[in-house]
């Protein structure tokens, strides 16, 4: 039987690809000049502001902190215990993945994924300077995590599920990777209206 790709998924590609794109520019730019200003909150303000503890951003390597671009706090409701696996997907600069081997301890395990290859040097770099073996960072997709099944006790997120135009891939991903029992804490952008078709086709405002 010969399959046949729907005309809206191959609208979507290039636009995907560009999204892509935009998105690993946008935030390379933020962690090489995070002092610039940009159509988004980030840095200490956003930690902040998302009411971050103070004596995480302080402990924390100053690089980890002013690459932050989340829209939110993942760990008011994660609940993360000594000896938890964490995968922290879109991990970015690395700053969710290094609070997170704080509290997992030595006996856990924390796992950053994101598309980005020099955010991913970046993290893993934050991660030594913090002293945490335990944090490790992969390369990979959310929609195809490179990640064992049933292999993590939590899984946190900040601001990156939206990105995806295959979420509900992303959520069976999410729970593939889920022991039974698990736990997902995610914080995210979501729309209550439809958005402009001209939004909607702005890498631009995706990456933010």
């Amino acid at each position: 039987m010969t399959s046949v790709a729907s005309p809206v998924s191959e609208q979507q590609e290039p636009l995907e690809a560009a999204i892509k794109g935009e998105v690993i520019r946008m935030y390379h730019e933020v962690a090489e000049h995070p002092d610039s200003e940009f159509h988004f909150y980030h840095g200490r303000p956003a930690a902040l502001m998302f009411d971050y503890d103070p004596a995480w951003l302080d402990r924390a390597p100053p690089g980890a902190v002013a690459s932050f671009a989340g829209v939110g706090n993942p760990h008011l409701r994660s609940r993360l215990r000594e000896g938890d696996v964490v995968v922290d997907v879109g991990s970015g600069a690395g700053l969710d993945s290094i609070i997170a081997g704080w509290q997992v301890g030595v006996a856990g395990r924390v796992i950053g994924v994101d598309l980005n290859p020099e955010m991913l040097k970046r993290a893993a770099e934050h991660a030594h300077q913090a002293g945490l073996e335990v944090v490790e960072f992969r390369k990979g997709r959310m929609e195809e995590l490179p990640v064992e099944d049933q292999s993590v006790s939590v899984v946190i997120s900040n601001g990156v599920i939206n990105l995806s135009f295959q979420k509900r891939r992303v959520l069976q991903e999410l729970f593939r990777v889920l022991r039974p029992g698990g736990r997902i804490s995610v914080t995210d952008i979501v729309s209550a209206k439809q958005l402009k078709q001209t939004i909607v086709n702005d890498p631009k405002l995706w990456a933010s």
